[in-house]
């Protein structure tokens, strides 16, 4: 449980970290910074959770992490309405991630699998969030690039 939680918890945050100047921010603005300092604790979080394997380390400093990371997106979706085509997707994501964090506290007597479930089904479900929206993206921007030829 440790190194699958820790290493989920780490490669999130890592990509978090990777897609803050890609969406846009710059890491001086106020929305960047934030979204950094969301997936860095994420990143520490996972190291705790692989470090230290048990299911209260899991639960409590998954539960922060992702609770963290998940106020930072929703912060920043809320700041990026109307200025970022990802604010309503971070809006979501930030969502979903609070809502694991609120849940995986109460899962903590029932185990390592339990744990792993209320973290893995947060995971599917914002990993469907992401794919969708990369889709939507594309397929968008696919139609606005046909206009502009014409």
């Amino acid at each position: 449980m440790g190194w699958a939680g820790g290493l989920y918890l780490m490669a999130t945050g890592v990509v978090l970290l990777g897609t803050v100047t890609k969406s846009g921010y710059r890491p001086q603005e106020r929305a960047g910074r934030i979204l950094s300092a969301g997936a860095a604790v994420l990143v520490g979080a996972g190291a705790a959770v692989a470090l230290i394997p048990s299911s209260l380390v899991f639960g409590t400093f998954a539960a922060v992490g992702l609770g963290v990371a998940g106020a930072a997106e929703l912060f920043a979706g809320i700041l990026g309405r109307g200025r970022s085509v990802l604010a309503r997707d971070w809006i979501a994501s930030g969502v979903i991630g609070l809502g694991t964090a609120i849940a995986l506290p109460f899962f903590i007597g029932l185990g390592p699998h339990a744990l792993l479930g209320v973290a893995g089904g947060g995971a599917i479900i914002s990993g469907v969030l992401w794919m969708l929206s990369g889709l939507t993206l594309r397929h968008d921007a696919r139609g606005q690039s046909a206009e502009a030829v014409n």
